[in-house]
């Protein structure tokens, strides 16, 4: 039954599953589980416009469990960020559809090299630090918001790996705000542009639904118990351990598509 609905064997589905608890868990306790989906499911045979579709709406589990997490504790406010939201929304729209002209062969060899970027950058990256930044958003021209918006959504909808962070870092450079008020900014607008995203990827027929929401729902579970365990010195030692794994797969994509 299980091979009948997502066309590959039931023990491939139960290692996505996994990946997909990892994944979540890993998130939550260090960020950046979002790099492990993607290749995942190229690695287990997926064409990549579906593989990129169906990971849309795995992700849209957890940012929409996120967004309305930072709405409720007063992190978020919406009134502020329109012009934000508005230019994440069609730059997302216009970088799904550009997915979609790229030919299946060109993605297949461009998505692991941009995977390997984006976990390299994730390695080396100094620690994220506060300052002297606060809760309230510099006041800035709807122009900022519309171009920070519109650059980082087209990028989630053409790719999407390491969008969260690229949220974080420019809200905190852009808006002076400190880590919670920017990483509750980055989710919400990550979860726009997923779900901006996912709604053009299913038009085109680009989802697997019943895979993506087994998957999402494997990953909720993984953030959860992720969110909830006190592990020592975790993100130190997990961050830097599961970014090499990302690696490892990533290079076994390039070597698969680009030199075998």
């Amino acid at each position: 039954m299980i091979e009948t609905l997502f066309g590959f064997a039931p023990s491939l589905f139960f290692m996505l599953l996994g990946v997909a608890f990892l994944a979540g868990f890993i998130d939550a306790v260090a960020g950046g589980g979002g790099l492990l989906t993607i290749p995942a499911l190229l690695t287990a045979g997926l064409p990549p416009h579906t593989a990129l579709g169906t990971n849309k709406l795995c992700a849209s589990f957890g940012s929409l469990t996120a967004s309305i997490t930072f709405y409720r504790r007063g992190i978020f406010k919406p009134a502020f960020w329109l012009a934000a939201a508005a230019a994440t929304a069609i730059g997302a729209t216009l970088g799904t559809v550009a997915a979609a002209q790229i030919s299946a062969d060109w993605l297949n060899k461009l998505l692991p090299l941009i995977i390997i970027l984006t976990a390299v950058y994730a390695l080396l990256a100094k620690p994220l630090t506060d300052d002297s930044q606060g809760t309230t958003p510099r006041t800035h021209p709807k122009l900022i918001q519309w171009l920070q918006g519109f650059g980082i959504g087209f990028y989630d909808g053409i790719a999407g790996p390491g969008t969260g962070s690229f949220w974080t870092l420019s809200s905190m450079s852009l808006y002076r705000m400190n880590l919670l008020f920017s990483s509750g900014l980055a989710r919400v607008m990550n979860f726009i542009s997923n779900i901006v995203s996912l709604i053009t990827f299913a038009m085109l027929g680009h989802v697997n639904v019943v895979l993506g929401i087994g998957l999402g729902l494997s990953l909720m579970a993984g953030a959860y118990i992720g969110a909830r365990s006190a592990i020592s010195m975790g993100s130190r030692f997990i961050r830097p351990l599961f970014t090499l794994v990302v690696l490892a797969i990533a290079c076994r994509l390039v070597w698969q598509n680009w030199i075998n």
